[in-house]
């Protein structure tokens, strides 16, 4: 689980990892706790579940973890370096080059075809046109899309949908893929193959993955599970 920097205090060879992470809302005079001292260590090619009732605090975290959101209190390090939530150009690059998303309402642009969702993220990046097309081609007939790359979403099955966003997130090679309630708006059938597709695409390439969930399909797919309850962890898990 990664070697213990004594001198730091936290585990230099973990991908990412929290210490008293904690996130608090304001609504009006009363504040809400959302997490609360969460300490979490992922090490790279892990695929694990957070898991836990609504309100539990799972997209809080996962938002966290994808420094889309800032904690109130606590810090996340990514590999070793702790992360700075007040340097808004460097979260962007962490999360443009180092992390691939997930979303359960899919999030594509519906004017674009297939291919191009999946190619979007690339045009960010300084990649020539001729790399964006090797990629591109190479990870839409990893998840079996190729014959349907000029189709628009709306043209597409939910879980042909699915396969796009996954496309879409793993086109930049990231470091971490963070899935949010991934199969809440796919059929189960679809949703067994989503999963099947996710952790062959974690053993033999090595993704790592961590799904928030309260799917018990998706539960059982992972290979480590992290409970939630009141935005806390509970059964010791992390």
């Amino acid at each position: 689980m990664g070697v213990r920097d004594s001198r730091e205090g936290h585990i230099v060879n973990s991908l990412i990892q929290t210490q008293e992470l904690q996130k608090q809302y304001t609504l009006g005079k009363v504040t809400v706790p959302a997490l609360r001292h969460i300490n979490l260590n992922m090490d790279r090619g892990e695929f694990v579940s957070i898991c836990g009732p609504s309100g539990s605090g799972k997209t809080t975290l996962l938002n966290m973890l994808g420094f889309i959101d800032s904690p109130t209190s606590g810090k996340v390090y990514f590999n070793g370096a702790e992360v700075k939530y007040n340097g808004l150009s460097h979260l962007h690059r962490l999360r443009l080059e180092k992390l691939g998303f997930i979303f359960q309402n899919f999030n594509l642009i519906p004017v674009l075809t297939a291919y191009e969702n999946v190619e979007y993220p690339l045009l960010l990046t300084k990649k020539s046109s001729g790399e964006r097309k090797q990629r591109v081609e190479k990870i839409l007939r990893e998840v079996k899309l190729w014959d349907w790359r000029k189709h628009k979403p709306n043209e597409l099955s939910g879980g042909q949908r699915q396969r796009v966003a996954i496309a879409r997130a793993l086109v930049n090679s990231p470091e971490l893929v963070l899935a949010d309630e991934p199969t809440a708006n796919i059929d189960s059938a679809t949703a067994g193959e989503i999963l099947d597709l996710m952790r062959t695409l974690n053993e033999e390439e090595k993704v790592t993955f961590l799904f928030s969930t309260h799917d018990p399909t998706v539960v059982a797919y992972a290979k480590r599970i992290v409970r939630l309850h009141d935005g806390a962890i509970v059964n010791g898990q992390n």
